[in-house]
């Protein structure tokens, strides 16, 4: 008898075999309908592949030659520091490969708490907390912190991060416009009936070069009973006469509550993220955060090359220093030139294009010249304000920089793109 119902059942196998098979075609034509009108909007992102240590001068798989790097977020030029290097290779050796836990089972090291006090010290803080990267710093922070009776109020330019961040908490949201301390304002007076209020913002917002007016934010806070919370990542290390970032800069580090940052910028740029603030804080993300909890420990390897780089910044801030110089350098050669930049004295200089395609191609032809750098269109940036953003870091020379506005002021865009002058306008000379 079983095995009559077997050959009964038999026929009904090959209807579900060509269901999930017209499923899979199905699937098929939906992501690549997808793709073409990414490439249609002429917003592809295609990945260069580089075949050398990150640095100033890199090696990239089909293009003869060295080539200037100018888009890396390696602002300090640790990332292929000898001692940075010297200390990961010490880590792996005495530590080994990775933890295959999670902190709270069996993957918490002597030099994992040791990085983190260090963290703590750096920015003054009371504690610290490590996570794989600073997007999971972001996504564990809100959920943990914010219930349905607090609210928070975000920067409507703010990093994707913080975005989603945002969105697992169950708080109240509220977005203020772009730096408009009116807004923030009339958004605070909204949220006087929440028990917390936490404004949020980044440090310096990293498509647009721009820094968040902290000083004004704070004293917002401090009138309406808020806490304010910062994201380093495109500040830790630089900004500041010691690299302390925004807050340093801005004369307001006992002012701001919460920060969180990366290690995969300027402090080696390797990988991880971080939460530096109020001891019983880092106390709760270590029993609630759920990318801490659900994620492996950093390999040894990234400890060490990170509790490095901070060694190496804290006992100099000459390093940061030749930033502010190099940085001026390139931004008025060039708006000399002719080019819109963005931005004030950030190393992050967004050169205005407007048209994606004019974006991308410009890119590859500044690669022909021997630049590296990377056209920015939607959507990460708004439509129609497509970029070139140019890094600087501080082992660029100030030969590198000058070739570099060379390039820009020698590249042509693409033949068809020639006539379109509403965004090619945006050079002079046009």
């Amino acid at each position: 008898m079983w095995a009559g119902r077997v050959l009964r059942a038999a026929p009904s196998a090959a209807p579900r075999g060509r269901r999930a098979l017209s499923a899979l075609t199905q699937l098929r034509g939906v992501l690549e309908e997808e793709l073409d009108a990414i490439r249609g909007a002429g917003t592809w992102k295609s990945e260069r592949v580089i075949t050398s240590r990150q640095g100033p001068r890199i090696h990239v798989d089909g293009v003869s030659g060295g080539i200037l790097n100018f888009c890396a977020n390696n602002y300090l030029g640790l990332s292929s520091h000898p001692e940075v290097i010297q200390a990961g290779l010490q880590a792996l050796e005495e530590f080994g490969a990775g933890l295959s836990s999670t902190r709270f089972i069996c993957g918490t090291q002597s030099i994992h708490k040791d990085l983190e006090a260090k963290i703590a010290r750096f920015h003054q803080r009371e504690d610290a907390i490590l996570y794989p990267s600073c997007f999971d710093a972001n996504a564990g922070l809100f959920e943990a912190l914010l219930s349905p009776q607090d609210a928070v109020l975000s920067d409507e330019l703010n990093h994707a991060s913080i975005i989603d961040g945002i969105r697992l908490c169950k708080a109240h949201k509220y977005r203020y416009r772009h730096l408009d301390m009116a807004d923030l304002e009339a958004k605070l007076q909204e949220a006087q009936n929440h028990r917390l209020r936490l404004v949020a913002t980044d440090g310096a917002f990293s498509m647009d070069g721009d820094i968040a007016p902290l000083q004004e934010i704070c004293h917002l806070a401090s009138r309406y009973g808020a806490l304010v919370f910062v994201d380093e990542c495109h500040a830790t290390g630089f900004l500041g006469a010691t690299g302390r970032g925004t807050d340093e800069l801005l004369g307001v580090m006992d002012q701001v509550t919460i920060i969180n940052s990366t290690l995969g910028k300027a402090l080696g740029g390797a990988s991880g993220g971080y939460t530096t603030g109020p001891g019983p804080l880092v106390s709760l993300l270590r029993q609630r955060a759920r990318p801490y909890l659900f994620s492996n420990s950093l390999p040894p390897a990234v400890v060490g090359c990170a509790s490095k780089a901070l060694d190496l910044l804290m006992e100099s801030n000459a390093i940061v220093q030749s930033m502010a110089a190099k940085t001026k350098r390139f931004r008025s050669k060039m708006e000399a030139a002719g080019f819109t930049v963005l931005g004030a004295s950030h190393p992050i200089c967004p050169v205005m294009l407007g048209d994606a395609r004019l974006a991308s191609c410009m890119a590859d032809d500044m690669l022909k010249r021997g630049i590296f750098v990377i056209g920015f269109s939607y959507p990460v940036v708004p439509k129609n304000k497509a970029r070139i953003r140019v890094q600087i870091s501080a082992v660029h020379s100030e030969e590198d920089i000058d070739r570099c506005v060379e390039a820009f002021v020698e590249a042509q865009p693409c033949d068809q793109l020639k006539n379109q002058a509403g965004a090619w306008a945006l050079r002079a000379g046009s």
